[in-house]
């Protein structure tokens, strides 16, 4: 049985094809039936007359529910009248290849919760859709930029033996005889490929983090964006990189989902200029604080309200709707950022603010084994639990650096959704393990 797309209809005009999906809807009047059926690219509306004697193709199609699967073969017809490409198909046959029960258990405005116990349902809506073919459309578009600049991709282990960041954030595995954890980022085997004399790589896979946050931005696990590369001056090398990334991806989405964006999601896909306004965590706190906002004491990140409000500023000032905020304190980076020759307080790292929302943290590593080990233990972590990473700097490591980020992070600012749900497959939360 051959399949016709229902985006391909209008070219068929006058043909009978066989169109297969889902009952989005049926109006069963008394001389004519009406079924609105719906694929993966569209919806197009089918009929059928009605004779004094109902026949059984009409009686079959006034059993019909909501989101039964169907297979309906007839003649495609144009009519001006029809809002939906202004044709229709005129049926000559209907098999139900399986009936939906009459009642659904959730309706687009039900509640998210509700809506993520039944998410297969939910994914039907084609706004849903969207966002996966630009979710796939981005991810495309990173392995672009990334390729033509001569990066390598890697697939690192998931399963570790220590912790990569923060223990706090652990999930712990039994493993055969011994403690495993899931990995909160790629960032020690990142820097092993640095090491290994890859030049540049990146990764696009799952992280998992027991965040017991229930904020709109957070999960537990999730796709993470990395990318590191060598032989770097300090960590403007990295942001440059970046900059000339994030704008070719932007653009990408925006030449070929940004018209379907807007009419959506009422946002537009706003393709950034280069090079992103940079301002150091200290400049700032000024900023913030002469604009009359509470800015968090020294020594401190910015918390959410004060990235919304610097974002904004920013803004305001430079017509951009991106922000480097660079050189945090040591005390809030990871042991590994590199710390400044004259500054040994303040690290080469940076966050990326987009929209009022940090998107992605960066930094220069610190590549020197005796500084390293010195940072580690000053940050009072267990050495001798990461050894096997300490030890991909003992034979001579490049000056290096990189960045990581949430690809629902994202998704859901570009697309104005106010929580990564909506923008996850299937999202994983503190409470949620099923479907």
């Amino acid at each position: 049985m051959l399949r016709t797309l229902i985006e391909e209809l209008p070219g068929k005009l006058g043909e009978q094809v066989t169109v297969r999906g889902w009952v989005n809807a049926l109006r069963d009047q008394k001389r004519v039936q009406f079924v609105i059926v719906r694929d993966e690219t569209g919806m197009a509306q089918a009929v059928l007359g009605k004779d004094e004697q109902p026949s059984e193709l009409n009686e079959a199609i006034s059993a019909l529910t909501a989101e039964s699967a169907v297979t309906l073969t007839g003649t495609v017809v144009g009519d001006e009248r029809v809002k939906l490409g202004g044709l229709e198909l005129k049926i000559d046959s209907l098999l139900v290849d399986s009936l939906a029960e009459p009642e659904l258990p959730i309706a687009e405005d039900s509640a998210l919760d509700k809506r993520m116990d039944w998410r297969y349902l939910d994914l039907r809506r084609p706004d849903r859709r969207l966002i996966f073919e630009v979710q796939t459309r981005i991810e495309q578009a990173m392995r672009e930029f990334w390729r033509a600049e001569g990066f390598i991709e890697l697939h690192s282990p998931k399963l570790m033996g220590s912790a990569s960041e923060s223990g706090a954030e652990l999930f712990h595995v039994d493993y055969f005889d011994r403690d495993a954890y899931l990995a909160q980022s790629p960032q020690f085997y990142k820097q092993m490929a640095m090491s290994a004399g890859f030049g540049k790589v990146f990764e696009i896979g799952p992280v998992f983090r027991a965040n017991p946050s229930f904020t709109s931005r957070h999960d537990t696990e999730f796709t993470s964006v990395d990318m590191e590369l060598s032989w770097i001056d300090s960590h403007e090398d990295v942001m440059a990189v970046e900059e000339r990334w994030l704008a070719h991806v932007l653009g990408a989405v925006a030449e070929s989902h940004g018209e379907a964006i807007r009419e959506t999601f009422g946002t537009e896909v706003i393709v950034p200029t280069v090079p992103f306004p940079r301002v150091t965590l200290a400049e700032a706190k000024e900023m913030l604080s002469a604009a009359g906002h509470d800015v968090p004491d020294a020594g401190h990140d910015l918390d959410p309200p004060s990235e919304r409000a610097l974002s904004a500023l920013i803004a305001e000032r430079h017509g951009h709707e991106f922000c480097f905020v660079t050189d945090y304190p040591a005390a809030v980076r990871a042991f590994y950022h590199m710390r400044h020759e004259d500054d040994p307080a303040l690290t080469k790292s940076f966050d990326l603010l987009w929209r009022g929302i940090e998107l992605t943290t960066g930094a220069q590593r610190e590549h020197r084994y005796e500084r390293l080990v010195a940072q580690a233990s000053e940050r009072g972590v267990e050495v001798d639990s990461i050894q096997y990473y300490l030890d991909f700097f003992r034979y001579g490591a490049p000056p290096h650096g990189g960045f990581g980020f949430g690809l629902t992070r994202l998704l859901m600012m570009m697309l104005a959704q106010e929580n990564v749900r909506e923008v996850t497959f299937l999202y994983r939360g503190p409470h949620r393990l099923t479907p």
